[in-house]
């Protein structure tokens, strides 16, 4: 392990001592407080690389199999942590692998940074080897997009692209670097960390909040956002129940409130129970915090399409109050200096709702309680187990598609646990984001939900779980087909199956080839046991549920589909 002491050393006279562009790049980013880079390497960012060296004993440096694993990775620490991560990929192809979890990371609101091997600066515009214009490919999909050319600039703009990434509606920034730049010996002092304050709310607007509350009678409280932390998150509670307040969280943001909670009404997002998206339609009020009240929330921008119902809107940017929803009351200010001024204000009585708030709660438990499902393998049974045997401070992860709607709809998932996905429905994410949740967060068990078609687009990171002795549990939904487009194919064309079919391995064999612990679960009896021995394994573990095809989600059927008796929304 290097012991050099952080950052450049002094000449006499107190002036730094010139550094290679890649050090000076290495130093910056333990100067910002990143701990964690997360990288498939290239030869466009060695001198990166070799910085990086130097400074292993304040920076873990991750090594992933594929750049889409490395930037969802990264992203989901941020989500996490609420602190960036970095990743690291090569130009060109590396650059158009990774780009995917900038994606994630800007539907998502996490901060990242994505920094990228480049060309020499002379070649450009030569269509050279794996040239990109990353300022083109990035600028819609990133807050913001650089390259460095200049070593002397380089703690400059890494703790402005912090800065950046974590203010405001937080999002992900994209940094090129141009090869010879790495080289480059330059005499620059390194750039700390700015505390920059959230912004806090104005007490006019609280005291207007409150008293739109009073005049209320059927109010919805609808929770999202990045970012929060374990005090806010406190905070937010203490307001929500002392007001009385029924209270759904927005798409793949379940953990943000406590489910076990009388309060707690269940999700808004794709596969939402029907009743509630009902229900919600006869608020008259909502109290929007933290979520962008985006196109899954809202089902679609359909929900309060109508503008009859007034929203309050709590946003860190005020440029995303009234993108969509005009409200009635916003008020763009730090999601966790909102929890803490909220609840210190005097609840407003919430006699007038109590009813509507047991009746919604009231909705969320018949929605959990468990169907007589066709098959040997009632997945509704294993979600209640799986509430059960999971451990109090579990991270739970997941993919996208259908089997996703299982564990939101049967699962109250409890105050200290997490639970995080691509809320962009981006398929790959879920065992990525369950190695980023292990790392994160050493001691605590990581359970990641993946279907079996996402399962072996980034299914390979779980080499990099052995790698760095971390031990998932990766619970894959095997129905050999993916499953979200054949509903809406069946929906659309029934019976016409196209392209939808998949083969699959034996997914306990695949890891254990890895040297991990692998089940195959065809029953409902035959889970518990199995997640038990996954748990006392100390490997990485994949218990393979082989579940009933016919049984397309957990509200329809395919059959029903191609009698268009039903018409689901999943991702």
């Amino acid at each position: 392990m290097d012991t050099q002491a952080p950052g450049p050393t002094l000449r006499p006279g107190g002036s730094p001592s010139p550094r290679p562009g890649g050090r000076v790049l290495a130093d910056a980013l333990v100067a910002q407080g990143i701990d964690h880079v997360f990288a498939v390497p290239g030869e466009s960012y060695l001198d990166v690389l070799d910085g990086l060296y130097d400074v292993q004993d304040r920076l873990t440096l991750i090594t992933c199999r594929f750049e889409a694993g490395a930037v969802n990775m990264a992203e989901a620490y941020g989500k996490l942590t609420g602190r960036p991560a970095a990743a690291m990929v090569t130009r060109g192809p590396g650059a158009c692998h990774g780009a995917i979890g900038v994606h994630v990371a800007q539907q998502d609101s996490t901060p990242l940074l994505l920094f990228i091997g480049q060309i020499p600066a002379e070649e450009t515009d030569r269509d050279s080897f794996q040239e990109v214009d990353y300022r083109r490919m990035f600028g819609p999909l990133a807050k913001w997009v650089t390259q460095i050319d200049d070593a002397r600039r380089i703690p400059e703009l890494v703790a402005h692209a912090v800065d950046v990434a974590t203010t405001g509606r937080p999002g992900p920034v994209v940094i090129a670097l141009s090869e010879e730049m790495q080289k480059h010996h330059v005499a620059v002092p390194d750039i700390g960390r700015a505390p920059v304050s959230a912004g806090l709310p104005d007490p006019a607007a609280l005291a207007d909040m409150q008293a739109m509350l009073a005049r209320s009678r059927k109010p919805l409280a609808i929770l999202g956002g990045s970012c929060w932390t374990e005090v806010g998150r406190v905070a937010v509670r203490e307001f929500l129940i002392g007001h009385g307040l029924p209270v759904a969280v927005g798409f793949r943001r379940q953990a943000l409130y406590d489910g076990r909670l009388a309060n707690f009404v269940g999700d808004l997002g794709v596969g939402s129970d029907p009743a509630l998206v009902a229900r919600a339609r006869e608020a008259d009020l909502i109290l929007a915090i933290g979520t962008r009240l985006g196109e899954a929330t809202t089902q679609g921008y359909q929900l309060f399409s109508g503008g009859d119902v007034p929203i309050i809107h709590v946003y860190p940017d005020a440029a995303e109050i009234g993108r969509v929803f005009r409200p009635a009351l916003g008020i763009a200010c730090g999601l966790n200096a909102f929890a803490h001024a909220a609840a210190a204000l005097p609840p407003v009585d919430p006699a007038p709702w109590a009813e509507w708030t047991r009746s919604l709660r009231a909705l969320r438990e018949a929605g959990r309680g468990v169907p007589e499902y066709e098959g040997p393998l009632n997945l509704a049974q294993v979600m209640r187990e799986l509430e059960e045997l999971a451990p109090p401070d579990a991270v739970f992860t997941s993919d996208a598609g259908n089997f996703a709607t299982w564990p939101a709809r049967f699962i109250n998932f409890g105050d200290g646990q997490r639970m995080i996905g691509p809320a962009n429905g981006a398929m790959g994410y879920g065992v990525p984001a369950g190695i980023a949740a292990a790392l994160a967060f050493p001691g605590r068990t990581a359970i990641t939900f993946v279907g079996d078609g996402g399962m072996l687009m980034t299914g390979q990171e779980i080499a990099t779980a052995f790698q760095y002795g971390v031990t998932p549990i990766v619970l894959v939904f095997n129905n050999a087909m993916y499953g979200t487009i054949r509903m809406y194919q069946e929906r659309a064309y029934p019976g016409r199956v196209s392209g939808t079919a998949l083969t699959n391995p034996d997914f306990a064999k695949f890891i254990e080839a890895f040297g991990g612990h692998g089940e195959v679960v065809t029953d409902t009896a035959g889970f518990a046991p199995a997640f038990r021995r996954a748990a006392a394994s100390g490997k990485p573990a994949v218990i393979e549920l082989r579940t009933n095809p016919e049984q397309i989600t957990s509200r329809a059927t395919i059959a029903q589909l191609r009698a268009g008796a039903v018409k689901p929304k999943a991702d």
